[in-house]
């Protein structure tokens, strides 16, 4: 089978559409045929070292974490799906089983024509009808991350949320939820992404370098690493609440400030809902690409403004 193969640790200019062994499935796996995975930053940061020492890679490695695809073969005691089964989801590479939680979902790598993935997980579910190939490739990090944060966070209607990052795939899929909400929404972004960011629901966008409105309830930060939101600790209110999907992990002294509530965001175990709630949410899909093109929307996507989700379809 075809594939995007890492063989060394590198920036995605190295990665390289090659031909592999198709994984087969052990018991209590599924294989699946891939039709779309779309990227996200974990597919470029851990293929550089950057978690090199925690969680080790074994080369030639395959990335890609979010599919949707068909079932195309069944390991031993696997009931709740039969090959021919449409399903969507996310799982992480196999060397980060150490960081995965209580319901790991793994994969041999969904960027390639066949991938390998744990069954018993909350992470991957049968797709419905209703929702298209592309989306269901989009939805999976990003929906479970943008419904994470909205149990998190609790935004109450008539609170002013500032949303960091607002442009990039979680952002994208959280300014309608926060909106429904009744939330009040200034989102950072560039400006020729404002009329995108209006229609998602934001009632003010300002640039990523302007200067945050005080008395901000709630701040979701989707970009900046933690240790970078002095400026924005300093526009919540007192009592008012910050919240992160970044690392390092927060810490009080990054931000200076004890009477706002400072949390990192991250369900590994699926507590706020998996799949089959993700179903349910609309992402933003800028770009579609051939397997043939990924390396270069991985390069894109590492060294460019991109907007929503980039989709690789197969």
């Amino acid at each position: 089978m075809q594939a995007i193969v890492v063989n060394d640790y590198g920036p995605p200019e190295s990665y390289a559409l090659a031909d592999v062994p198709i994984p087969e499935p052990g018991p209590g796996q599924i294989q699946v045929r891939i039709a779309a995975a779309s990227l996200n930053p974990g597919d470029i940061v851990i293929p550089s070292g950057a978690y090199r020492a925690q969680a080790p890679l074994t080369f030639p490695h395959v990335p890609g974490n979010d599919f949707a695809g068909t079932v195309t073969a069944v390991g031993e005691g696997v009931t709740a799906y039969q090959p021919g089964d449409e399903v969507f989801g996310h799982a992480v590479p196999r060397a980060l089983t150490a960081m995965a939680g209580a319901h790991p979902s793994l994969t041999t790598g969904t960027l390639a024509e066949y991938a390998v993935f744990e069954a018993a997980t909350p992470f991957i579910a049968h797709r419905p009808a209703s929702l298209s190939i592309t989306d269901a490739a989009a939805l999976p990090t990003v929906g479970l991350t943008a419904r994470a944060l909205m149990a998190t966070a609790a935004p109450q209607a008539g609170e002013t949320a500032l949303v960091i990052g607002a442009t990039g795939g979680v952002g994208t899929t959280i300014l309608p939820l926060l909106s429904q909400a009744g939330v009040t929404i200034v989102a950072t972004g560039h400006h020729a992404d404002e009329d995108l960011l209006h229609k998602l629901g934001a009632r003010t966008v300002i640039g990523y370098d302007d200067e945050y409105p005080a008395a901000i309830d709630v701040g979701l930060n989707l970009v900046l690493p933690t240790d970078r939101l002095q400026r924005a600790a300093a526009a919540i209110r007192p009592g008012g609440r910050l919240f992160t999907i970044t690392f390092p992990p927060p810490r009080p002294e990054m931000i200076a400030r004890s009477d706002i509530r400072f949390k990192l965001v991250l369900d590994l175990d699926g507590q706020f809902g998996g799949m089959a709630e993700v179903a349910t949410l609309t992402p933003t899909v800028t770009a579609t690409y051939p397997l043939s093109d990924a390396v270069q929307a991985l390069t894109s996507f590492a060294h460019n403004h991109t907007v929503g989700k980039l989709v690789i379809t197969l």
